[in-house]
């Protein structure tokens, strides 16, 4: 049986190898970091995960758009907030996404997944979008 990392490191090869326009890539990136954040994870990566699911699920933005929203976001010197990390983070994970088909029914696992690990870190909606303002990526 394949572990969680497995299936991760074997779906960044699949999104990679998309070629897609969206870039689900940085999706499944966001996805996984978010869900397997714990104590020791720096502040940067978590909120990174954070906006990227948000921006994704939450304002409709294609994977590069998030690229380029993290990129206008990672100034040095910023201070980084901390996040409400629940302990159940989604009711599917990358072994689920790896179960389906390539092809559509896959990228649709990933859409599936990436709302699942959001609604359980949706309480930190508000604390999220007040940041996309504040730095002018969302009105």
């Amino acid at each position: 049986m394949k572990t969680e990392e497995d299936s991760f490191h074997e779906l960044c090869g699949y999104t990679l190898t998309r070629g897609d326009a969206t870039f689900i890539h940085q999706y499944v990136v966001d996805a996984y970091a978010a869900q397997h954040a714990g104590e020791r994870t720096k502040p940067i990566k978590i909120t990174f995960a954070l906006v990227g699911l948000y921006l994704f699920l939450e304002h409709g933005f294609s994977g590069k758009e998030v690229q380029r929203a993290h990129m206008r976001l990672a100034r040095p010197g910023r201070t980084w907030p901390t996040f409400v990390l629940p302990r159940h983070r989604g009711s599917m994970t990358a072994v689920d996404v790896m179960a389906a088909p390539e092809g559509t029914e896959r990228d649709a696992a990933i859409h599936r997944w990436c709302t699942s690990v959001w609604a359980a870190c949706s309480e930190n909606r508000d604390e999220i979008a007040a940041l996309l303002r504040r730095y002018e990526i969302i009105r």
